[in-house]
């Protein structure tokens, strides 16, 4: 496979090979091929140590590199850790575009004219990003809303530097061990998928409305829905949120908050999503989470949200909960299940290493321990031994380093980890609840239908058969003898212990009975009860443990004669 040289992908070629030469990929310039497509100036010129200008540089070639950036924050398996921590940086903030273009899609997208719809319309937008722009307003019900319009012409710019991005990204799968051992062109594909769907405000839409039912228990958690008749998938208008993002509230303010409450909320609702619901808002970096004027925590921008599957659940849980007593094994463990490490990998030497960063973390004080970024070291670990974890997993990484830093604004002292071993319980009681209703009834009725339709035919089948003199049983041979022995010990067994657990409740209630007969100073009858109890149980246990074991010998020894 070749890059293709159409005449609209070779200015993208070149930004990109401008971006990797810079910030020291040339290697991956010359495997790929660019450099024909690159200045001789660009090919001469030296890395440079400023990394401090990646988002920078991101933002002047435009929104698709800036969502680009972003995604790729998350690797911390594919870049180095000063490039991660820079595009973590990276805002997604443009000059705002024309007002006469803002009324245009609007109408155009509501089919509404901007009079009838709109009793009043702030001109200039409350926030502006490469994708949209959102300007406060009030319906002509009175009700205030925030309006968020698509830029024009975005989706095909966007859409135009993905397919070179895809381009190039092929090529390196194809003619570099980078490519190949992280999957570049999945993970592009991946990349425009995600893109996609935000560039969709219907998706958002929906987001909003799924989480606002999914957190609807947490009364201190709002979630902004959508006004669906002003809304399409260029136009979002929803309820408008007063309050202030977390890092611009005052010291002053904060002393009004119950900021270590409000902490633990936010984790738990966000322990939900990950661990319950599969589904989660996968940004919640601190300027997309308000303290509103009632003292509620809103979360905002669902643009951007993330899929947990059953199995990640489980796997994250008991990571989780590893990290934070020290299991580095267990760690290394989940990590080779969630990856599903090729053979060549030295699993030995994987697992000194997770075990060398868990015990490094286990020295740091639970004040300190940011779990967040501890996934996403896991993540760089497993990609330095060539054991490529989802991006789902780094996803999630980011995600709880994001939650961290919320949680310590909110509250300094707020620990993550032990927030998580408290709720731990919690969260399997409500999986397991999940797991015994997933099954809904219109299920049930099927699986009852079907083998209500079914067996009239299969008892025809079977009594023709028997008619027929055709009926076949295939049964394996057994000692009877020694079954019905086994069967008598069983039954024998269960009667015995039914009998001492009654001992032991009928103890239980005579301790409460007031009795001249003392034993040891407590009611007589119910000690005697528990002695019997005592004296049936070890005798049981005994006879378990050595009758038990030496009929098995025997019946060995009589079935190797045979």
């Amino acid at each position: 496979m070749g890059l293709s040289l159409k005449p609209q992908y070779l200015k993208r070629y070149k930004n990109i090979a401008k971006l990797l030469i810079k910030y020291g990929r040339a290697d991956l310039i010359s495997s790929a091929g660019l450099e024909e497509v690159v200045l001789n100036e660009d090919k001469k010129q030296e890395v440079t140590e400023e990394i401090d200008r990646l988002p920078n540089d991101l933002e002047e070639l435009g929104p698709a590199y800036v969502k680009l950036g972003q995604f790729f924050s998350t690797r911390s398996d594919m870049l180095p850790a000063q490039y991660v921590e820079v595009l973590q940086r990276l805002q997604d903030k443009v000059k705002p575009f024309d007002f006469k273009i803002i009324k245009e899609i609007v109408e155009d997208e509501i089919g509404m004219r901007f009079s009838k719809a709109f009793l009043e319309f702030d001109e200039e937008p409350l926030g502006s990003a490469s994708i949209g722009q959102v300007h406060r307003a009030v319906l002509k019900n009175g009700k205030p809303v925030v309006v968020k319009v698509q830029r024009p012409d975005i989706r095909e710019e966007i859409a135009a530097d993905i397919d070179a991005f895809k381009e190039i990204a092929g090529f390196l799968n194809e003619h570099t061990d980078f490519g190949k051992r992280f999957m570049l062109a999945g993970t592009i594909e991946e990349f425009k998928k995600t893109v996609l769907r935000e560039l969709d405000y219907r998706n958002e839409i929906q987001n909003l409305k799924v989480l606002a039912n999914n957190l609807k228990e947490f009364k201190n958690i709002v979630v902004p829905l959508s006004v669906e008749d002003y809304s399409s998938s260029k136009v979002l208008t929803m309820d408008i949120i007063r309050g202030k993002k977390i890092t611009s509230v005052s010291p002053l303010r904060k002393l009004e908050l119950n900021g270590k409450a409000l902490a633990e909320t936010v984790f738990q609702a966000y322990m939900k999503q990950i661990m319950i619901d599969g589904f989660y808002h996968s940004d919640p970096h601190p300027g997309n989470v308000f303290i509103t004027d009632d003292n509620k925590i809103a979360l905002l921008d669902l643009g951007m949200v993330g899929y947990v599957s059953n199995e990640m659940q489980n796997n994250l849980l008991h990571i989780l909960l590893a990290i934070g007593d020290g299991r580095g094994d267990e760690v290394a463990d989940y990590a080779m299940k969630v990856g599903n490490p090729d053979e060549d990998v030295n699993k030995q030497e994987f697992k000194s290493k997770i075990s060398e960063l868990v015990a490094q973390q286990k020295s740091t004080s639970l004040e300190n321990l940011e779990m967040g970024r501890i996934i996403l070291e896991v993540t760089k670990v497993c990609g330095e031994n060539g054991m490529v974890l989802p991006n789902e997993f780094a996803m999630l990484g980011k995600t709880l380093l994001n939650l961290d830093k919320v949680g310590k604004i909110l509250d300094p002292d707020f620990n993550p980890n032990s927030s998580i071993r408290r709720n731990a319980d919690d969260l399997m009681r409500k999986k397991l609840f999940k797991s015994a209703t997933s099954k809904k009834s219109y299920d049930v009725l099927l699986d009852s239908k079907e083998f209500i339709e079914k067996l009239p035919s299969r008892v025809n089948n079977i009594l023709d058969k028997v008619s027929n003199n055709e009926l076949e049983l295939k049964v394996k041979s057994i000692d009877e003898v020694y079954l019905m022995n086994g069967l008598q010990k069983i039954a024998n067994r269960i009667a015995i212990g039914l009998i001492l657990a009654a001992l032991i409740i009928g103890a239980s209630n005579l301790m409460n009975v007031e009795t001249d007969f003392t034993l040891f100073g407590y009611p007589g009858v119910a000690m005697i009860f528990f002695l019997i109890a005592i004296a049936g149980s070890i005798t049981l246990a005994m006879k378990i443990m050595f009758s038990d074991e030496h009929t098995s010998k025997k019946k060995q020894r009589k079935l190797s004669e045979n």
